[in-house]
């Protein structure tokens, strides 16, 4: 994720995401006290520019809490189990929370649903995930294996995304990513925000296949929990 600080006021950021660009500078991502991945059979790889900065696994988080998975970032993180593996049509849905909105961060920041994952943990690997920020806008990204943008710079704003009452207070999205013949799309909340073909994310310098490793993703700075991570075939 663009790691970016702001300098307007955290509400005006939240009534007018578009304006984050002209509004923020760099922001530094900080390193979680603890952190690693506890969580049985679970990996993950922080975002390559951060790895430049000297920054490793181990300045994020992956934690159980209960039935859920605890994410506490650091620097951005894509985490995986590489059991889970989804192909052909498929569906794969998580319920995530940020219990206390922008707790760590001056700005919004999003997580969502990782699919499609090949040579995950290596230089060549590729994905593409679709993340909710708690201020009501969604961002589409892929990697393959250097990142391309598939929503705008950054991402849009949409009515299905829930928006958090105000820093501190919890905000909770549904996010499902589906394959299903040559469409990929992505659902928040129940409704489909984005969609795209096959033809154009499996492509040289995009995706490998849609087929492939499911998983979470997080932007630096941020806390949350993630529940129901499950995989459906119709």
């Amino acid at each position: 994720m663009r790691r970016i600080r702001c300098t307007a006021l955290v509400a005006a950021v939240t009534l007018a995401p578009g304006l984050v660009t002209s509004a923020c500078a760099q922001e530094t991502s900080r390193s979680v006290a603890g952190g690693g991945v506890s969580v049985p059979g679970w990996t993950g790889k922080i975002d390559t520019r951060e790895e430049r900065r000297g920054m490793t696994l181990d300045a994020s988080k992956l934690a159980k809490e209960g039935d859920a998975l605890h994410v506490t970032t650091g620097p951005a993180t894509t985490f995986w189990n590489p059991a889970n593996k989804a192909s052909g049509d498929y569906t794969v849905k998580a319920t995530f929370t940020e219990p206390k909105y922008m707790n760590l961060n001056s700005h919004p920041h999003p997580y969502g649903i990782v699919i499609a994952g090949n040579d995950l943990g290596t230089d060549q690997q590729s994905y593409l995930y679709c993340a909710a920020y708690g201020n009501g806008s969604f961002i589409v990204r892929g990697m393959g294996p250097a990142p391309f943008q598939l929503n705008g710079p950054e991402g849009e704003a949409n009515a299905a995304i829930h928006k958090a009452a105000g820093q501190g207070e919890p905000v909770t999205q549904d996010i499902a990513m589906t394959v299903k013949g040559d469409k990929v799309s992505c659902s928040i909340n129940g409704k489909q925000v984005w969609s795209d073909t096959k033809a154009n994310l499996v492509a040289a310098g995009k995706l490998k296949s849609t087929d492939g490793v499911y998983g979470i993703r997080f932007a630096h700075n941020t806390e949350g929990t993630v529940a129901g991570l499950t995989v459906t075939k119709p």
